[in-house]
């Protein structure tokens, strides 16, 4: 038996580096040989135990590598092909996915959440869900197609219309992928707010017309409340103190969108009168819904653009220490290199 090597989240807090069995490509299936696997929020609450993952889990659904081997029934890849994967997994036939709603399936899965991810040297891809890399992009813009593909989802949920105000909570890794879609989608005013100054500087690089500090927020914005408050706003924290802070922001038939994960038992105050009277609209927006093309589409063109966004590259090892605390205020996207 053929092993490699492979971070596995044994349960919340425990992650160890363990040499387990190479995937095998089954009927349908490649297997892709790692290069890049970026590190999401998401993996970090599966490794403290706030998500909805089995343990024994290996985590890791943002990646790129090079097809290793072909499964039976296979048509249309190489080994040696470089590939990227939309890791979510749908069955294509249930009410959801009948509606345009496959992040929903009945049946839904997902590599590195449900299914053995990509922080090993090996991980095992329905051949249906994968994509071949142009040669412009490197892997680690191929491990960066799904988070975008996330971004494109909450856009298409939140349709921007041309000359919307909108107001950003958080300027990390995910932030300034919106910074850069909204600037993009026809956005008048884009306000962030972080408690990072690089962070908010790079913001105002890519797209932001005013960053502010959260920690002078509350003074700056004193009066962009009630019917001079925003159309759009969002949040990428997934903290719930910023979450409730945000709803004082949104104006009337203002959007909120709730992209960043909390806890699973995590809960806000709303206030349900303001709810009526000013007729917000709230949205969720979880994962990617058949957004992966245009992700790949929007990266192979530059407009997003986001090699400037992995502040840090990692072994298994340091991937392991990081999971485990070692992690920097001014971290963006970390990615785990295989190269």
């Amino acid at each position: 038996m053929t092993l490699m090597r492979a971070l596995v989240v044994e349960g919340p807090e425990n992650a160890v580096i363990r040499e387990v069995p190479i995937p095998r490509a089954n009927n349908g299936e490649i297997v892709v040989q790692v290069r890049r696997a970026g590190i999401c929020g998401t993996d970090l609450h599966i490794y403290k135990g706030e998500y909805l993952s089995p343990y024994p889990i290996i985590p890791g659904h943002e990646f790129a590598g090079v097809v290793h081997e072909i499964g039976e029934g296979v048509e249309g890849f190489r080994a040696g092909d470089r590939v990227s994967a939309d890791p979510n997994l749908s069955c294509g036939r249930c009410r959801f996915c009948m509606s345009d709603r496959a992040n929903h399936c009945e049946r839904w899965n997902a590599i590195g959440v449900t299914l053995p991810g990509a922080m090993a040297e090996y991980v095992a891809v329905p051949a249906e869900v994968a994509a071949k890399l142009p040669d412009s992009l490197s892997f680690a813009q191929g491990a960066f197609i799904e988070p975008v593909a996330c971004v494109v989802q909450a856009l298409n949920r939140l349709s921007p219309r041309t000359g919307d105000r909108a107001l950003l909570f958080g300027a990390g890794a995910m932030g300034q992928q919106w910074v850069q879609a909204l600037a993009r989608s026809g956005v008048s005013e884009l306000v962030v707010i972080d408690l990072a100054e690089e962070k908010l500087a790079l913001a105002l690089q890519w797209g932001a017309t005013r960053v502010i500090s959260a920690s002078s927020a509350a003074e700056v914005l004193s009066e962009r409340t009630g019917k001079d408050g925003f159309d759009i706003v969002i949040d990428t924290t997934g903290v719930p103190q910023v979450i409730e802070n945000s709803f004082q922001y949104i104006g009337p038939c203002g959007r909120f969108v709730q992209f960043g994960v909390t806890k699973e038992d995590a809960s806000v105050s709303l206030p349900t009168f303001d709810l009526y009277q000013r007729e917000w609209t709230l949205i969720g927006s979880m994962a990617l819904n058949h957004t992966f093309a245009p992700a790949l589409a929007w990266l192979e063109a530059g407009r997003i653009c986001t090699e400037h966004l992995v502040t840090r590259e990692l072994t298994l090892e340091g991937a392991l220490r990081y999971f485990q605390g070692d992690r920097l205020p001014g971290d963006m996207k970390v990615q785990i290199s295989f190269e």
